[in-house]
């Protein structure tokens, strides 16, 4: 095979019918796609986590490490479509894949980091807390309730210090709806020797007002646990954090004066 002859364009010309390859000289290069603007290393989601509190980063921010990208716009095409971490905790994984860019391992990831942040409050539990205040049992069962559709009563089984027994979950019932009898919920407090017990449902609508079906439910069980010598300590109402209730989305029914009606 001949190899390949470089000429100018100019001595080409004067060798017709000649298979000529051009000149490495004044050939021109095919035009290369701009490149894609890469933050800078130090200003990477990671490296920033790496120096900062996760509590100064941007939510974008915080998510393109989880999504493992160099930079935030992944991220904040997933925040638009999902603009919260609670909307983001409810999306499914065929929710997250129909986003451009997100397959199903990063689809995955973010799944796995919300069932994380849902896993840290049981963790807790077993070092038995003292709960002698509605804040920290809504603390401790905020993150498993927020994403539930409808209404789930628990008990909070204490001993006589106030420490956490067990955590048992009572009954569901729908959107707006919860029936709940003194036996269920007694049953395990009896059984689990407790001390006292704190009742606690959530309200898949966000807002923890009692309602007056709460207020009745509440005082049907205070009389029972007086005749069965278990204290009622509280009802405890899980809403949702927003606008509007940025630190406290619970109520508690003792504070609200119903314990002493």
């Amino acid at each position: 095979m001949t190899a390949p002859i470089y000429l100018p364009a100019a001595a080409a010309a004067d060798l017709p019918g000649l298979a000529l390859s051009p000149s490495p000289r004044f050939a021109v290069p095919d035009a290369a796609p701009p490149p894609r603007y890469t933050p800078a290393e130090a200003d990477r989601p990671a490296a920033l986590l790496a120096r900062h509190p996760a509590g100064t980063l941007s939510n974008p921010a915080v998510l393109a490490c989880i999504l493992q990208q160099a930079d935030t716009a992944l991220a904040e095409s997933v925040l638009a479509r999902f603009p919260t971490w609670d909307h983001l905790a409810r999306a499914s994984l065929a929710e997250l894949t129909a986003i451009p860019g997100v397959g199903p391992a990063r689809a995955a990831a973010v799944r796995a980091a919300c069932h994380l942040a849902e896993r840290l409050p049981r963790e807790l539990r077993e070092t038995a807390p003292v709960l002698d205040n509605p804040e920290t049992v809504a603390e401790l069962l905020a993150e498993e309730t927020r994403v539930l559709e409808v209404e789930l009563f628990k008990v909070v089984l204490l001993n006589t210090r106030r420490r956490l027994i067990e955590i048992v979950n009572v009954t569901q019932g729908t959107l707006d709806t919860l029936l709940v009898h003194p036996r269920e919920v007694f049953t395990a407090a009896i059984q689990r020797q407790a001390a006292a017990l704190i009742l606690v449902h959530n309200h898949p609508s966000g807002d923890p007002q009692p309602s007056d079906a709460d207020i009745k439910v509440t005082r049907d069980l205070i009389r029972a646990g007086q005749l069965l010598r278990i204290e009622v300590l509280d009802h405890v109402i899980l809403g949702r954090r927003s606008a509007e209730r940025p630190v406290k989305f619970w109520s508690s029914l003792r504070e609200l004066g119903y314990f002493f009606a």
